[in-house]
């Protein structure tokens, strides 16, 4: 601009004037912006440490899992970015994306209160970002909060598009009163400003394929996934029904018995079903040796050692696990095979063979369930049901008192041995379980019951 020595003009030296107030004007935007960006960063972990909080005191198995822990950050992460990059491109708005995919995809996984509580974090962690906050954090959070309550059950497509349609609904009328008050002029409504919402609500039908990919990168399972596994024309259930009818038949007594107890304490439903239909498939591999499946009067137990049969009976745990692994099936299903029997021992051959072999120092290992023991509410209480359905059909009488007598035996030897202290079953959840199989029982052998005359 001017070289050293030389005369300094008026125009010389309003062009350095020019110069100077732009790097003051440049120097003190670069301050702003820094500011800015602690200002955000601060509010950001301020979020951060807000799930943490919640988490910790409010559900502590997630707080406990690293991998869900990560799921849910990972979303949260996943959105700002996206809102972050569309922020770049001129003339789209960021009501194109999909944000009810947040508590849609949460709820699938961890329930109704941890999906509401991610998704106001995530809108918060959001807004921090994008031009009119404040209608941005209103207009999310009333649709999220009604789409959560108002859909029941994103497992049925049915119910998907219905999602899609509430979303639209809810965002344009939400929209459409939130320019009223602020313009107070029904002109300023802009028609295209709903192109963005049904764009967005259309991308809402995202949620199945993105419930799929979590599903196998996490290991999670869906209601989706049980309602299939469920279905007994699949290929491994019909398997199951055709090599052992019996064992088919049970499954689905404990399913029906399992599925009516865990609605009764609380639980996943669908879950138990699911598991209690597999959780015999291990018997496939010898049917005859299972009463269930002995229909000709002969027991080939008879031709075998206490600690042969022993192994059989065992080993149709191992055997289901390994069927299990075979036909994919996700290791939450795999669990109930696992600790249907806990590390019970098989007591009518352990006590025959101490009954014959009364001078021997018994290693009762050999007669014991290689285990683990049930590890939640769901896999206890297939325990519970697995047990006193087997044991209900070798009754000689099915009365009040003899039905009673069976299931509070069954059960409280399980409680004695153990079984139940990994999970999270009370006292009077076991006490509640005991009367309702009583009753199920009863309903299931026609027995009508005694008043008191």
């Amino acid at each position: 601009i001017i070289s050293k020595g030389e005369l300094v003009s008026d125009e010389k030296y309003a062009i350095l004037q020019s110069l100077k107030s732009e790097v003051e004007a440049k120097v003190g935007n670069d301050r702003k912006y820094t500011w800015l960006l602690i200002g955000q960063s601060i509010l950001v972990l301020v979020v951060f440490y807000a799930s943490f909080v919640f988490l910790k005191n409010v559900n502590r198995d997630v707080f406990n899992s690293n991998l869900d822990v990560f799921f849910l950050t990972s979303i949260m992460v996943v959105f700002f970015v996206i809102t972050k990059l569309m922020l770049q491109w001129e003339g789209l708005s960021v009501y194109v994306i999909p944000y009810c995919i947040i508590p849609l995809l949460i709820r699938t996984f961890f329930g109704n209160r941890l999906a509401l509580f991610y998704f106001i974090l995530s809108i918060f962690l959001i807004s921090f970002i994008v031009p009119n906050p404040f209608e941005f954090i209103v207009l999310q959070i009333l649709t999220g909060m009604l789409t959560i309550f108002t859909v029941l059950n994103v497992n049925k497509r049915a119910e998907l598009f219905y999602t899609a349609v509430i979303t639209f609904v809810v965002i344009s009328v939400s929209y459409f009163g939130f320019l009223l008050i602020q313009e107070a002029d029904i002109a300023k409504v802009d028609p295209s400003d709903f192109i963005w919402f049904a764009i967005a609500a259309i991308l809402t039908l995202l949620t199945y394929p993105l419930i799929y990919m979590a599903e196998k990168v996490f290991g999670y399972i869906s209601d989706v996934t049980l309602l299939e596994l469920a279905d007994t024309n699949n290929k491994l259930l019909r398997e199951l029904n055709m090599k052992a009818p019996g064992t088919f038949q049970h499954s689905l007594q404990v399913s029906n018995l399992a599925e009516e107890a865990i609605q009764t304490i609380g639980g996943n439903p669908l879950l138990v079903r699911t598991g209690a239909l597999y959780h015999d498939i291990g018997k496939m591999y010898a049917p005859a040796y299972f009463i269930e499946n002995q229909t000709t009067g002969v027991n080939p137990h008879d031709e075998l050692g206490y600690e042969e049969s022993a192994d059989i009976i065992i080993g149709h745990v191992i055997k289901g696990v390994e069927l299990a692994k075979e036909y994919k099936l996700p290791e939450q299903i795999i669990d109930f095979i696992r600790t249907h029997h806990g590390t019970t021992k098989t007591q009518y051959f352990l006590r025959m063979f101490k009954n014959e072999n009364t001078e021997l120092d018994i290693d009762e290992s050999i007669f014991e369930y290689p285990g683990p023991i049930p590890f939640s509410k769901e896999t206890a209480v297939l325990m519970m049901a697995d047990s006193v359905e087997a044991a209900s059909r070798s009754l000689r009488n099915y009365d009040n008192e003899s039905i009673t007598k069976l299931v509070e035996g069954i059960i409280d030897s399980q409680v004695a041995q153990q079984q139940f202290v990994n999970t999270n079953i009370t006292f009077n959840d076991i006490k509640v379980i005991k009367k309702l199989f009583i009753k199920k029982l009863m309903n299931i052998y026609h027995i009508r019951i005694e008043y008191p005359k």
